[in-house]
């Protein structure tokens, strides 16, 4: 290994957040491993994405693309995690291939963060993407954003749902079938994931 790569992994192992490793069991007792992806990791992105149902693919990319372009995935897998961090939720029998769920954020400004989550078909409604998205916002609010920008299919009434557990709303723009919400986070009942 180069000395710059060596730099890099030290480095990126240094700053790696470990505070986000959790275990969780589901509204179905299933338990999942949530953590941070790591940079460059691709794999647990394409192997969530080849198991999402054409619709499910369309919520989350507003597109029913079958598989995601490299240049996506490799802008998913750069995290820096300051200001560009994922993470994922691995079903704990299976490890990496396991992975049922992706929540992500990425710096607008230095105080506004864009948001984005999906799950797994066969994993939704399960308070899977409830313990992603408090992970997430909880991780986004302690590197300084505290207001969240997600853009979503104006009829994603789940996600919609979602957000409006942890966000109250502060600006809104709906065209051509695609909503773009502003929101902050709700304080009157805390960040615990019910």
């Amino acid at each position: 290994m180069g000395e710059r790569m060596w730099r890099r992994t030290v480095t990126e192992l240094s700053s790696y957040p470990t505070e986000l490793d959790a275990h969780v069991t589901l509204t179905d007792q299933r338990r999942v491993r949530i953590r941070a992806l790591h940079s460059r990791e691709e794999r647990p992105i394409r192997v969530l994405h080849a198991r999402l149902s054409p619709r499910t693919r369309y919520l989350r990319f507003l597109s029913p693309i079958p598989t995601l372009p490299d240049a996506l995935v490799r802008r998913l897998a750069c995290v820096d995690y300051r200001r560009r961090l994922a993470v994922v939720a691995e079903d704990e029998g299976a490890g990496c291939a396991g992975v049922v769920a992706l929540a992500s954020f990425s710096a607008v400004d230095e105080t506004t963060a864009e948001v984005a989550v999906v799950v797994q078909d066969d994993w939704q409604r399960q308070g899977v993407g409830t313990a992603l998205v408090s992970t997430l916002l909880d991780a986004a609010e302690k590197r300084g954003f505290d207001r969240f920008v997600a853009t979503i299919a104006a009829d994603n009434s789940i996600i919609r749902r979602l957000l409006d557990r942890f966000g109250r709303v502060v600006a809104s723009h709906t065209s051509l079938g695609v909503s773009e919400l502003v929101f902050v986070r709700r304080r009157s009942w805390g960040n615990a994931v019910p």
